[in-house]
């Protein structure tokens, strides 16, 4: 299904594209500046540390929809060896091999390309199966540390699990804020809580993995007028799945990545940072996300962690 009008439209109102000139790569990380660093900093009171990370393992999130986005395959190459002769130190090594979407993840900018485009209007042909991605790598990203706030849209609705195929528009964000107490400001990193990831964390990857409740097409222009840097949420499709409009699939990735240069993750877990920050009442906090710079990559791996 061709993209439609209002794809189009709505892509007019949000595109970044030469804002921080022609030869940028990473978009609104652009936007996490010094004074941003510092003020999300000075959000610390208790240095409550939340991590925000799934487990590495063999049994992740990745049921085999998408061809070749494997789950880790974690290897034993040496056990107890004792490299350099008997009675010596040994030692133990492993290997990985694994999607770099596979867990918790940022997807970089070139993860997804629209009419032969990617970021910055460059050629989505840049990106080649031996060069991988030429422009905007994940390696681009740098140090990803801001004030990050969490708008729990499952709490804000008053459940704990917001219902599958549940599309989360600007007015659930709106509620999710003012429950927080927060504005959202420039640099921020926004997480959005849906409880989806309640399925795969009793064990029930289906369920986690359709339907599944995600972000309308109607959200980027709620990120763009507020300036936010990045946003993740708690599902494995970032986007409502099935889609909200039938047979257009990831408008809202090209909406984000392609059209304003804003990374966004998927398969975070809120639901400790969810009950900490009910618990403390405040829904902002040092949020530190920096991706594994591998080059050229799409996407990759993070271990996020929010400190209170």
């Amino acid at each position: 299904m061709p993209l439609p009008s209002e794809f189009h439209e709505i892509a007019k109102r949000v595109n970044n594209w030469g804002r921080w000139g022609a030869a940028d790569e990473i978009g609104t990380l652009n936007l996490i500046t010094g004074a941003v660093v510092r003020a999300a900093a000075a959000t610390v009171t208790t240095g409550r540390r939340v991590p925000l990370a799934l487990q590495l393992r063999q049994d992740g999130v990745q049921t085999g929809m998408i061809p070749g986005r494997v789950n880790p395959l974690h290897t034993m190459v040496a056990v107890n060896w004792e490299m350099f002769g008997p009675d010596t130190v040994a030692t133990s090594d492993d290997t990985v091999t694994m999607g770099l979407q596979a867990g918790t993840h940022w997807d970089a900018l070139p993860h997804v390309s629209h009419s032969g485009k990617i970021y910055n209007g460059r050629p989505a042909a840049s990106i080649t199966a031996h060069g991988r991605a030429a422009f905007s790598g994940m390696e681009k990203a740098g140090p990803v540390v801001s004030r990050g706030v969490l708008l729990d849209v499952a709490r804000a609705r008053g459940t704990e699990r917001l219902d599958g195929g549940h599309i989360v528009t600007p007015e659930d964000l709106d509620a999710a804020q003012e429950l927080a107490g927060v504005t959202v400001r420039a640099g921020d990193i926004v997480l959005v809580r849906t409880g989806q990831i309640q399925h795969y964390l009793t064990g029930d990857r289906e369920a986690y993995a359709f339907p599944s409740p995600g972000l309308s097409i109607r959200t980027p222009e709620w990120f763009h007028a507020r300036d936010v840097a990045a946003v993740a949420n708690d599902t494995l499709t970032f986007e409502a799945f099935p889609p909200e409009f039938e047979n257009l699939w990831l408008p809202v990735h090209a909406l984000d990545l392609v059209e304003m240069g804003m990374l966004q993750g998927q398969n975070w877990n809120l639901e400790e940072l969810s009950e900490a920050c009910a618990e403390e009442n405040r829904y902002a906090f040092l949020l530190s996300a920096t991706p594994e710079p591998f080059m050229g990559g799409t996407g990759a791996p993070v271990a996020p962690v929010a400190i209170l």
